[in-house]
C-alpha cells in the first residue's frame, strides 16, 4: 500500500540573503532561513553577532539593505504594518507600564491589538489563569520581581494569539528558576500552534529549541536541530581529573586534534576534533608529557562546544584571509 506522504511544513518566516547595513557597517549579511509553523527556533550568538537586527527586519520595523523576505505570508519590505498586527514582540526590556497593575497592562496591549470589548475581557482571564498570575492581576507591575514581570510581559506580547511570536533575549537578567518556568510556557505556546523565534546567547536555552541557528559577525554558520548543529562538528569530548590540571591544558592544547581544554573545578573538560577514542588519545599524550591521569569520562559535547567550535574555525578562516590578502 503507497503511503501518502507527509505534507511539507508550513513556513511562517522565508528570508533570501537578507541584509542589513548601517553605513560602512554590516550588521547583517546573507541571511538566508525558513522557519515553520509550531517550531521554536533559536537564534544564538554573541551579543552584537546580529540577533537582534534580524529581527527588527522581520518584524517590520528595521528595513533590509538587501535581501528579501515574507513573515507570515507578507512581505517585509511592502507590507511591515501588516506583519505588525500578527506579531507579538517581547524584550528583554519588558515593556510593561510600572505604574499600571498587572490586569491594567494586559488590558491596554489588548486594546493596542484591536480586541473588541468582550474578546479583551474573555483573553485577559485566560492568560491570567496560563500564567499563573491570578493572584497577582491587581498588583502594580513596578513591584513585582524579575520573573514575574517575565511573566506579564510574555501575556501582554500573547493576548492577540499571535500566529508568530518573538523573543529577544527574554531571559537576560532573570533567576535559573524563572528562566525554566518561562521555557516551560513557551513549549505550551509552540504546542497550540504559535511559531516562536527567541534570540539568546545562553547556550543550555539553545538546547530546548527545536531548531536552532548561529550567527556570528552578522552571517549565519550553521542552522539545524540541535543534535545536527553538534554533530556537524564531529567532535569528542572528556572530563578529566589530573594530576596537574594547568600543565595538562597547556599540552592538550599545543595539540591540533584539540578544539578547546577548559577547567572544571579540580577536573578538566577535553573537546577534539578527529579523534574516535578520547579517552585513550588523551591518557596517551598526557602520558607522553609524564602527566598522570586519575580518572576519566567521556560525555556528550553540548550545544556550546559546538558553537565555540564553530566561532574559532570562522575567526581562523577569517584570519588566514586576512593573512593571503
Amino acid at each position: 500500500m503507497t503511503q501518502t506522504p507527509a505534507p511539507a511544513p508550513e513556513v511562517v518566516i522565508r528570508t533570501e540573503h537578507l541584509e542589513r547595513r548601517f553605513g560602512e557597517l554590516v550588521a547583517v549579511r546573507d541571511v538566508s532561513l525558513e522557519v515553520h509553523r509550531g517550531e521554536i527556533f533559536g537564534v544564538l550568538g554573541p551579543n552584537g553577532a546580529g540577533k537582534s537586527t534580524t529581527i527588527r527586519m522581520l518584524c517590520g520595523i528595521l528595513d533590509p539593505s538587501g535581501g528579501r523576505g515574507t513573515v507570515v505570508g507578507y512581505d517585509i519590505q511592502k507590507e511591515p504594518e501588516r506583519i505588525k498586527e500578527r506579531i507579538g514582540y517581547m524584550t528583554q526590556r519588558f515593556s510593561l507600564y510600572e505604574d499600571l497593575s498587572v490586569e491594567e497592562n494586559l488590558r491596554f496591549y489588548a486594546g493596542i491589538y484591536g480586541l473588541s470589548f468582550a474578546a479583551r475581557r474573555a483573553r485577559i482571564e485566560k492568560v491570567l489563569e496560563a500564567s499563573g498570575l491570578l493572584p497577582r492581576r491587581k498588583q502594580l507591575a513596578g513591584t513585582l520581581s524579575g520573573g514575574w514581570k517575565q511573566r506579564v510581559a510574555l501575556a501582554s506580547a500573547t493576548i492577540h494569539e499571535p500566529p508568530l511570536l518573538f523573543l529577544d533575549e527574554p531571559t537576560a537578567g532573570v533567576d535559573p528558576v524563572s528562566r525554566r518556568q518561562f521555557w516551560d510556557q513557551i513549549h505550551r505556546i509552540a504546542a497550540e500552534g504559535t511559531t516562536v523565534l527567541v534570540t539568546t546567547h545562553y547556550m543550555d536555552e539553545a538546547e530546548r529549541c527545536h531548531r536552532l541557528a548561529f550567527i556570528f559577525n552578522g552571517r549565519l554558520l550553521s542552522v539545524g536541530t540541535p543534535e545536527e548543529v553538534v554533530a556537524a562538528r564531529s567532535l569528542s569530548v572528556l572530563e578529566a581529573e589530573v594530576a596537574a590540571p594547568v600543565r595538562a591544558a597547556d599540552e592538550l592544547r599545543k595539540l591540533p586534534e584539540t578544539d578547546e581544554v577548559m577547567h572544571l573545578g579540580h577536573r578538566i573538560r577535553i573537546a577534539t576534533r578527529g579523534v574516535s577514542d578520547v579517552e585513550t588519545w588523551v591518557r596517551a599524550r598526557l602520558e607522553a608529557a609524564g602527566i598522570g591521569l586519575v580518572s576519566a569520562r567521556v560525555v556528550r559535547a553540548t550545544v556550546e562546544d559546538a558553537f565555540v567550535s564553530t566561532v574559532r574555525a570562522e575567526d581562523e578562516q577569517r584570519a588566514q584571509l586576512g593573512r593571503a590578502s
